[in-house]
């Protein structure tokens, strides 16, 4: 009996405080490894997809596109780093208290760079539609890569300064051994809910009911004028056709964003401190949503699946492919 109860511990040797592994069916457990696998080589392959083929088609060097290629890169690590730590965590934590510190911290770092991300990119359209004429004086390719720079330091910061006490002194809140728990106390909890949920959300949300108003009036401009314009003129129109579908395309990038980021704060809103990282479903969720950036990229951006084709094909090997023709 007392090799049965050994068993079910993470560390054996530490009979009297060692925590118990989490218990499951075999075939349950072989399931879910294998669906948070998949997801997890998913997530990487698409978003370095993104990565190459904004990095090396020069069309594709806009500023609108360094944003995506940001928010790419936060994706492409929550799938190379934390999916793979997650099915690791769903028996016992094995890497110590100072890894569970560090791992929680640069998980919630990169969770704040792409709530940051997502803010610049309903910024960068919101100047695109409503402010047509000023946009390439206002966002230039300068100032994108300043914010987005800004973006990563202010989330690495602001990580760091909420989780000080739990890198100083690791492990002071697991009760057990093999347990990886982050617990923020109720001032803390309080601030980082209206830092990185209710003002971020706020934002986009205003953002893209002024980008929607403004987009339903154009095209109803457009279609009332389509008859008298000229060829020399239908090139205004075309360009704001343009400009509107990308501002639908990461319309819908930013509505399925909050659909997996707003669970995630739903047990902060419940007033629960404690954030159980290996059973949260919002974290999963969360999680899930960088594998689907590159799919709504692949549903709503031609350029991305010619550059695709390419990069699968080999072709960006050639000489010049840089230059080739992806819009």
């Amino acid at each position: 009996m007392e090799f049965e109860d050994r068993a079910e511990l993470c560390f054996p040797q530490l009979l009297n405080t060692s925590c118990r592994k989490h218990t499951s069916s075999w075939s349950e457990a072989v399931l879910v490894n294998i669906v948070l696998s998949s997801i997890s080589l998913f997530t990487v392959a698409l978003n370095m997809l993104v990565i190459t083929s904004v990095s090396h088609f020069r069309q594709l060097h806009t500023p609108t596109n360094i944003f995506l290629i940001s928010l790419a890169v936060s994706d492409f690590l929550v799938g190379l780093l934390f999916m793979p730590v997650e099915i690791l965590k769903r028996s016992c934590w094995f890497l110590g208290d100072l890894m569970c510190s560090l791992y929680n911290c640069v998980s919630f770092s990169i969770t704040s760079s792409s709530v940051g991300n997502m803010v610049l990119i309903s910024l960068d359209r919101y100047v695109a539609i409503c402010d047509p004429l000023h946009y390439t004086t206002r966002i230039t390719e300068r100032r994108v890569k300043l914010c987005v720079c800004l973006c990563w330091f202010c989330s690495v910061f602001y990580s760091t300064l909420l989780f000080k006490d739990d890198l100083t002194q690791p492990g002071r809140h697991n009760s057990c051994d093999g347990k990886c728990v982050v617990v923020i106390d109720q001032i803390a909890g309080a601030v980082d809910l209206v830092l990185t949920f209710i003002v971020p959300v706020t934002v986009i949300i205003v953002l893209y009911m002024r980008v929607f108003v403004v987009a339903v009036s154009q095209a109803r401009a457009m279609r009332s004028h389509i008859t008298a314009v000229t060829q020399q003129i239908s090139k205004t129109p075309k360009t704001k056709k343009s400009e509107l579908k990308a501002a639908r395309t990461l319309g819908v990038l930013v509505v399925v964003f909050l659909i997996c980021f707003c669970p995630y704060y739903c047990v902060s809103l419940a007033g629960d401190s404690l954030l159980n990282v290996s059973t949260s479903f919002g974290i999963y969720l969360f999680y899930f949503n960088s594998c689907l950036n590159p799919v709504i990229y692949a549903m709503f951006y031609p350029w991305f699946r010619k550059s695709v084709k390419l990069i699968v094909t080999l072709q960006i090997l050639q000489s010049g492919s840089c230059e080739a023709k992806i819009l």
